[in-house]
């Protein structure tokens, strides 16, 4: 059997003017890095007269060690409204190397049902990653001169908000001091690193909807507070206009394609367990404007990505979906009911039926708090039984839902027949999303009603701390933001280890800080990092490269 990087390695690709060309990009607009893969200019956007296609976003169960196959099933969903002839763009994160070189491996699908060049996507891709990282750390790099400088904005060095990045899992980073070595060295403090994907420039560059939004937003950046307690922003240090530059080319969606020729952009990646976990703006725009189907998806399970796309990005963007898509597979259910990894190759339809409650609150939660169509696509592995399918998709019936098998990892577009042709039927219905909560609501109440609407807790405690941070939030003018939870991917609740559907907990807010540039409050719960660590055996240690250039150990 081949590996995900041998399959794509044998594809044969077209060269990306003709994928361009078949997607209606003009010439003019087209920025070829090399043959395979090119940038987009978004002045397309602006210039380009267009009627807005389907929007169908694609989102999941709680992830487990089993895998679900979110990606996966994305690229293969729109091969197969591809094969069947329909007009259709995909829209996908970045990945990011901390991920690529730790634990969860790459981002660009797998089998027959994979975005290309893998290995470019993967490992570097155009730099857009490196230039966000860029901007951020020159903003920090301005911060600490201005204080160096004589400290004009009296800006207090003990509440400093601002971090460093790096696109690596390094927790040697999280906690560090920087400015010794005497008085020519800079200020001494404490600082850490958090992973590029956490950054506050990502969320701004994947809300950005054009060059001039973004350096507004650049400028809004909170960076600490002075000694009389006002913010000060990346404005008082006229840093947004070199952020900016830095940035103007990475703002232009990446253009690849798929193991079938369907176009897809590839902008942003923003974590979904520390970030919103969206696309760009522009590149989901782009897809809509230039197909007449438009798949997305939104990071691990639909507890935060898919909740998050809706009550941040949907809400900001003015974008509505016309279906959602919640991937299972029935060896992560059984996981969620209990069963070893080692044993899931096993029928077990009492686990089966105990874990189930995870993708049946996904999808009440999809149908009632959101008022969307969705389908559950169940991501097929040979070792499942007809009667673990049909536990399934019973249960899943009794809430008025459909179930389609997908078998796109093994057969690409082929195996998504089936689930197009019910993606089709749910964008032809009428619905009108409607969010978790209210724009008028404060922090507190917002953070609330996502917990226990979406993941059915009793409620929310806060620290001393977190209360009195939204508290001044709110003093400032940001109660009106929306609300962003860090929280663990693997459980509804702040426990990564109560698997299912947990009842009787409390959500645990530790620390709320302001992301003013990209408009959003993040509330963090839990042990939840923003600085990654590496694994015991990270994936980084079978990643090779041969003589003539050839990368193995990719997946």
């Amino acid at each position: 059997m081949l590996t995900d990087i041998e399959i794509a390695q044998a594809a044969t690709l077209q060269d990306i003017s003709a994928i361009a060309e078949s997607a209606g990009i003009a010439p003019e607009y087209l920025e070829c890095y090399g043959k395979t893969k090119a940038k987009v200019d978004y002045n397309l956007l602006r210039e380009k007269d267009y009627e807005p296609g389907k929007l169908i976003l694609v989102t999941a169960i709680n992830p487990t060690a089993a895998g679900e196959g979110k990606t996966t099933t994305t690229v293969g969903l729109s091969d197969a409204l591809h094969k069947m002839g329909k007009n259709v763009v995909v829209a996908l994160r970045e990945p990011s190397l901390g991920p690529v070189f730790g634990v969860k491996g790459g981002a660009a699908g797998g089998g027959y049902a994979q975005v290309i060049p893998m290995e470019d996507i993967n490992l570097h891709f155009t730099g857009d990653f490196h230039a966000i990282g860029a901007a951020n750390n020159l903003l920090a790099a301005m911060l600490d001169n201005h204080i160096q400088q004589g400290n004009e904005l009296n800006i207090d060095v003990r509440r400093i908000t601002w971090k460093r990045v790096v696109d690596m899992n390094d927790r040697e980073l999280r906690n560090i001091v920087v400015g010794l070595g005497g008085t020519k060295s800079g200020v001494p403090r404490e600082d850490g690193f958090d992973i590029t994907v956490a950054s506050e420039i990502m969320a701004i560059f994947c809300l950005a909807t054009s060059i001039t939004d973004l350096k507004e937003r650049l400028g809004r950046i909170v960076v600490g507070y002075t000694y009389d307690d006002e913010p000060v922003t990346a404005h008082d240090l006229g840093a947004e206009g070199a952020m900016a530059a830095l940035l103007k080319d990475a703002l232009k969606p990446n253009l690849v394609q798929t193991l079938e020729g369907t176009p897809a952009f590839v902008h942003g990646g923003p974590f979904a367990n520390i970030a919103h976990g969206c696309n760009s703006i522009m590149a989901t725009r782009m897809a809509l404007a230039l197909g007449d189907y438009c798949v997305t998806e939104a990071g691990f399970g639909a507890d935060l990505g898919a909740e998050k796309f809706l009550d941040i990005k949907c809400r900001l963007a003015g974008l509505e979906p016309d279906a959602v898509v919640v991937v299972a597979t029935v060896r992560a259910l059984k996981n969620h009911g209990g069963v070893a990894k080692e044993d899931l190759n096993e029928e077990n339809l009492e686990a089966l039926e105990k874990g189930l409650p995870n993708l049946l609150q996904h999808v009440e939660n999809i149908r009632t708090v959101f008022n969307l169509p969705c389908v559950v696509a169940i991501n097929e592995f040979p070792t499942d039984t007809q009667a673990e399918v049909d536990l399934v998709r019973k249960k899943c019936e009794e809430l008025g839902v459909n179930v389609a098998l997908s078998q796109v990892w093994a057969k690409g577009g082929e195996g998504g027949l089936e689930l197009a042709e019910e993606v089709i039927r749910l964008c032809d219905e009428t619905s009108k999303l409607t969010f978790a909560y209210e724009d008028d609501l404060g922090l507190a109440q917002k953070i609330e009603a996502i917990a226990k609407r979406i993941y059915h807790a009793d409620g929310v405690d806060f620290t001393p701390a977190a209360a009195q941070e939204i508290a001044k939030l709110e003093s400032l003018g940001f109660g009106k933001y929306p609300v962003c939870m860090a929280k663990t991917q693997y459980s509804f609740s702040d426990d990564a280890s109560k698997l299912g559907a947990p009842r009787d907990f409390r959500i645990m807010v530790r620390q709320v800080k302001v992301s003013a540039g990209a408009g959003f409050v993040v509330a963090l719960t839990g042990d939840v990092l923003t600085m990654p660590g590496l694994p015991k055996s990270p994936a980084a240690l079978r990643i090779d490269v041969d003589e003539t250039g050839k990368i193995s150990g990719l997946f």
